[in-house]
């Protein structure tokens, strides 16, 4: 049986292979392989989006109740991870186009709103959220 601590154990794991993904995409960059950024970043978005739409999913068909033993402190935390996560989900399907349209201008400035999110997403997903 799928229980509240499994979906946010997953969940926990989920963000730290997708940061790590999102950390070598940075490589091919570097490098000047920007086809090979853009196919990393591919994934990453494709596993993020599969992690967001799952989770919702989750909550809002499988099993509405999942997180009802969350304390009002944990519901909080779960509020601003959702506040930081789903910006930065939808962001990414937009970043995606403007790399591939080469509109680097665009591109860049989304890149950095992403990061803020993202390093927002990781901190409240990982650390801020309960173990278990």
């Amino acid at each position: 049986m799928l229980t509240g601590p499994h979906v946010i154990l997953a969940l926990k794991i989920a963000v730290i292979a997708v940061s790590v993904l999102l950390a070598l995409s940075f490589i091919p960059l570097v490098r000047g392989n920007y086809r090979l950024h853009g196919r990393i970043n591919l994934a990453f978005m494709a596993l993020t989006l599969t992690t967001v739409l799952g989770m919702e999913f989750l909550v809002r068909v499988y099993d509405p109740a999942i997180f009802d033993y969350f304390d009002a402190e944990t519901r909080r935390a779960l509020y601003v991870h959702l506040c930081l996560s789903v910006p930065s989900a939808v962001l990414l399907p937009v970043m995606y186009v403007t790399g591939r349209l080469r509109v680097r201008r665009a591109h860049l400035a989304l890149a950095w709103i992403f990061g803020a999110l993202w390093i927002g997403t990781v901190v409240t997903g990982v650390f801020w959220l309960p173990h278990g």
